[in-house]
């Protein structure tokens, strides 16, 4: 009995001495407490968490060897997604750790004592448990490596100012602060950061951090001269061998850039000796071959071949062979470098990105020598396989957009010649060149058949197969999440299919029954009638079928004969594609490519060959621009002489004997912007005769004016305010057929529209700026109007947002102020924001509310914090129900939902509980931990599922700087 009321007495006691230790308690004990419980139950778990996804996104982590590399394997778009959920998992226990674990009350203190400056520190403190900053870091640097870079900025700058009084863990908020802006490519806010940490003494703990974050920050900026001293220290610093082997991997390719071939030479093999991954390995091994290839191109590139010669490098040929060519370039030789590259093209076993880089490679060099069908070949395939945001993937999908354009105009030029050459020169010559082109045709069908049959390929069902499994991938997984978008709006995915259906079907036209070969063949079998025709018409038939077999086959003559202009018919209608081509492309070179050049070599031709070409004045028109640009003024003014002569009806003799085309033309665009703002400014007044003189300048003065739609809208619109219902209607009809791709188009489609469906045209005042009462739905589709209304529900799930023209507000500043605010206002709630761009009107969308209440409570407390309103001055927010939500700005406009928000949900009174403190869902599972858990079985249970990786995770929790850095 003695003993038992012992152990009772115990037991009283230490439930008494935990129940004590609340986080509303700030003592010795209940500090040690909680540290102990934050560090050895939930930061625990989420520190294994965080290793698990370190861990993936380590192994899984493709790099771009072809560019360079970025420091952080998270700074890879393709990988960022690796580790996702254990990053998640890390955040969730860290987010735990802190509700639980954290004390904010100050501890008791003697006022009689005096004060330190120490004492000073510590009672200014906002937060007492000694352990919970790492819990901060660490879920910090999981949304970090996760990609979620604003969340992990604004954890860090909360942490930054909870800890401002602490200066090395405040240096460690900072540094990771300022990656979190470097790699959202913020590189003002980070240096922002940076120079405010100089001007104050970096703590000893938290150099490390900052010996990545500048040697970060100087490879994002461009500096490389001053990032490599810092990767130099980063490389001690590194405990994962495969992320140093990439770090020094990156220091060659700095040196490379540099042009330090020697130490980029050693830097190479510092990765070789660490034993990386074959990829990295072979990549170490090609960048040694160049930076070595000075003068000593031939033992390089015959190394390089034998690499390529390799069973183990055979998936990995585009990136020997785009080695090899870039010697032969360095070597400015050109033709073997163009040679190389149609190798490695041709030997590519994948289509990544890799293969990209070479295509785009290859496609500039066709470029240069104006080989653009080559060009347009490397430039289609390159376009869907490389990262949009590439430097150069402006100009890629500029110059891609040019040679859709243009190659089938100078396709039919080199065609056309080509066949007339043949029609020149005697039968049996042609012949032997038509028999040398079927020879070279069979012969490439053979050799891609062994190709075929070698890789298991061979059959055009599996092609097939391939082109549909390479269309579906639209709705592909990506994190777990799939996509429903169609997969005509994915570019890259539009682009494989074309290489696919290219590879198997070659060029086809976009007809009806295209993949019936021989369309004559059926036709003529369709046509016979055994009832109504005798035995000789069948066997003329017959041979007419046989004809047309041969004709269609590319293995005979008679298929290339067919195709040769040998009378005056087709040599006529050859002439009339020769010139059609000739004039569009060179108006194309002379307007979009801006090679003169060419355009006057292809214009000039018309002129000297082909004197009676329809459009001859449209060339005198173009030549004429073309020498004024060259400041040939002598030659140009000669072409209206020609135009006065030879066509005096014409638009262009109009426009250039005009004596004010050269004001025109000087000052013109600035004197029609004039015209049509005071244009505008009167309609609005109401000053009708004054928009009608305007209108009819620009109809006569500015034909082809920037504004013209515009005058034409406004001109429309003032001809019904004068009762002319008749001219609205024709100016409509000439805004849509002239100007389709007008903004102002789709507005007059919908006047037309309307009329057609029987509505009536009245006058009135419209406000073509106004956004506001927009709506894209057609006039006269009034049953989806009548079917589709707002709901007045308000226990519905609602978001709230902010809606802006994009160039009146700064966007990621306004967004990283709000998830700020959303991070450190709201713990228990993670609300979720989107940018939606809806006819180039932007949306900030912030979701998670439950009801209209929440929302509504939300966008009170964001409006109070002044660095968001000032941003969003110029936003309009509004608070709507998802449900209502996709009739916005479509059959409904934003002033139509203002005012049923003004009648159905204006009136409703505000809750005065606080409804955001509460989680959205209460997820219970079975093995949560406690909430006060002793230490030791909470470790014990962790050990168990984690000890087969003690390789990979060894760490020491008992050590109070241990911080995870190795990952």
């Amino acid at each position: 009995m003695k003993h038992n009321a012992i152990y009772i007495l115990a037991a009283l006691i230490s439930i008494t001495s935990i129940y004590g230790c609340s986080t509303q308690q700030n003592t010795a004990k209940s500090r040690w407490w909680h540290a102990f419980n934050a560090r050895y139950n939930t930061y625990y778990n989420g520190s294994v968490a965080y290793i698990d996804g370190s861990l993936e996104k380590e192994n899984g982590n493709k790099d771009n060897f072809t560019e360079m590399i970025p420091l952080y394997t998270v700074g890879n778009k393709e990988s960022r997604q690796l580790g996702g959920s254990n990053f998640d998992k890390a955040i969730e226990k860290c987010k735990k750790a802190i509700r639980l674990y954290s004390i904010k009350r100050r501890p008791a203190w003697n006022p009689n004592k005096k004060k330190t400056q120490q004492d000073i520190e510590w009672l200014s403190r906002r937060e007492y448990n000694p352990f919970l900053w790492k819990a901060w870091l660490l879920m910090g640097r999981a949304q970090f490596y996760k990609g979620d870079f604003s969340e992990a900025a604004s954890t860090f700058a909360y942490m930054s100012r909870l800890y401002s009084n602490q200066p090395a863990i405040y240096g460690k908020a900072r540094a990771w602060l300022a990656k979190c802006y470097i790699e959202e490519d913020w590189l003002y806010d980070a240096e922002d950061v940076i120079r405010n940490i100089q001007r104050d003494s970096i703590h000893w703990r938290a150099q490390k951090e900052w010996d990545y974050t500048y040697a970060d920050y100087y490879i994002h900026n461009g500096n490389y001269e001053k990032a490599i001293p810092y990767l130099r220290k980063v490389i001690s610093h590194e405990m994962r061998r495969k992320q140093r082997a990439r770090e020094w991997f990156l220091m060659g390719q700095l040196f490379e850039e540099l042009g330090n071939k020697e130490n980029a030479y050693n830097a190479y093999r510092h990765v070789i000796r660490l034993n990386p991954p074959y990829q990295l390995t072979l990549n170490a091994r090609v960048g040694m071959t160049e930076v070595m290839a000075g003068g000593k191109q031939k033992q390089m590139i015959a190394k390089l071949k034998r690499m390529a010669a390799s069973d183990n490098n055979k998936d990995y040929q585009e990136q020997i062979y785009y080695a090899i060519g870039n010697i032969y370039l360095a070597k400015k030789d050109t033709t073997n470098a163009i040679a190389t590259y149609e190798l490695g093209k041709e030997k590519a076993t994948r289509n990544g990105i890799e293969k990209g880089v070479l295509l785009l490679k290859l496609g500039n060099l066709y470029w240069i020598k104006e080989q653009f069908g080559k060009a347009k070949g490397c430039y289609d395939v390159a376009i869907g396989l490389l990262d949009k945001e590439r430097k150069d993937y402006q100009q890629l999908t500029d110059r891609q957009k040019v040679l859709e354009e243009l190659v089938p105009f100078t396709d039919a030029v080199e065609l056309q010649d080509s066949l007339q050459r043949l029609a020149r020169i005697n039968e049996s010559s042609r012949n032997l060149i038509i028999d040398k082109i079927i020879i070279a045709l069979k012969k490439k069908e053979k050799k891609e058949l062994n190709s075929q049959l070698q890789t298991n390929t061979g059959n055009v069902g599996a092609d097939i197969i391939s082109m549909k499994t390479e269309f579906a991938m639209q709705n592909n997984s990506v994190d777990g999440k799939s996509t429903t978008t169609w997969y005509f709006y994915n570019p890259m995915t539009v682009s494989r299919g074309k290489e696919t259906f290219t590879r198997i079907w070659g060029k086809r036209d976009n007809v009806d029954n295209w993949q019936r070969i021989n369309k004559t063949v059926v036709a003529g079998i369709n046509d016979i009638s055994q009832d109504s025709t005798t035995q000789s018409e069948i066997n003329d038939s017959a041979n007419t079928i046989i004809n047309d077999s041969a004709e269609a086959n590319p293995h005979k003559r008679e298929y290339y004969i067919k195709q040769i202009p040998l009378n005056k018919e087709k040599l006529d209608e050859s002439d009339n594609i020769l010139m059609n081509a000739l004039y569009n492309s060179g108006v194309i070179f002379k307007d979009k490519l801006d090679n003169l050049v060419l355009g006057e070599k292809a214009l000039r031709r018309i002129e000297d060959n082909y004197p009676k070409y329809k459009d001859m004045d449209n060339v005198y028109y173009h030549l004429y621009l073309l020498y004024a640009r060259e400041n040939k003024m002598d030659i140009a003014d000669s072409y209206i002489g020609k135009l006065k002569k030879g066509y005096p009806q014409s638009k262009w003799t109009t426009l250039l004997s005009d004596p004010l085309y050269k004001e025109n033309a000087k000052w013109g665009e600035h004197i029609e912007d004039s015209i049509y703002a005071a244009t505008y400014d009167a309609f609005k007044a109401g000053r009708y005769t004054e928009v009608d003189g305007n209108t009819y300048i620009s109809e006569h003065r500015f034909p082809s004016g920037a504004n013209r739609d515009k005058f034409l809208f406004i001109g429309g619109l003032n001809k019904l305010n004068n009762g002319n219902q008749k001219g609205c209607l024709n100016d409509m009809n000439t805004l849509v057929k002239n100007f389709p791709e007008s903004a102002l188009s789709q507005m007059a489609g919908m006047i037309i529209n309307g009329v057609k469906a029987g509505r009536k045209l009245h006058g009135g005042k419209f406000d073509i700026g106004d956004v506001w009462s927009r709506r894209t739905e057609i006039l006269n589709d009034s049953d989806s109007i009548k079917t589709q209304k707002f709901n007045s529900g308000s226990n519905i799930d609602f978001v709230y947002m902010l809606v802006y023209n994009p160039d009146s507000v700064n966007e990621n500043q306004l967004l990283f102020e709000i998830a700020k605010y959303n991070f450190t206002s709201y713990m228990v709630r993670n609300f979720d924001i989107q940018i939606e761009n809806i006819d180039d009107i932007h949306r900030m969308v912030i979701k998670g509310f439950l009801n209209y209440d929440e929302a509504l409570q939300y966008a009170r407390e964001l409006h109070r914090q002044t660095a968001v309103i000032n941003l969003a001055k110029k936003a309009r927010p509004i608070i709507i129900s998802k449900q209502n939500l996709p009739l916005l700005g479509n059959q409904f406009s934003y002033e139509d939902y203002e005012k049923f928000y003004n009648k159905h949900f204006a009136p409703i009174k505000p809750t005065t509980s606080n409804l955001l403190i509460e989680p959205a869902k209460i997820v219970i599972t079975g093995n949560e931990e406690e909430t006060m858990p002793l230490p030791k079985a909470e470790k014990n249970v962790d050990k168990k599922s984690t000890e087969k990786k003690t390789e990979e995770k060894t760490f020491d929790l008992e050590d109070e700087y241990y911080d995870l850095e190795g990952f």
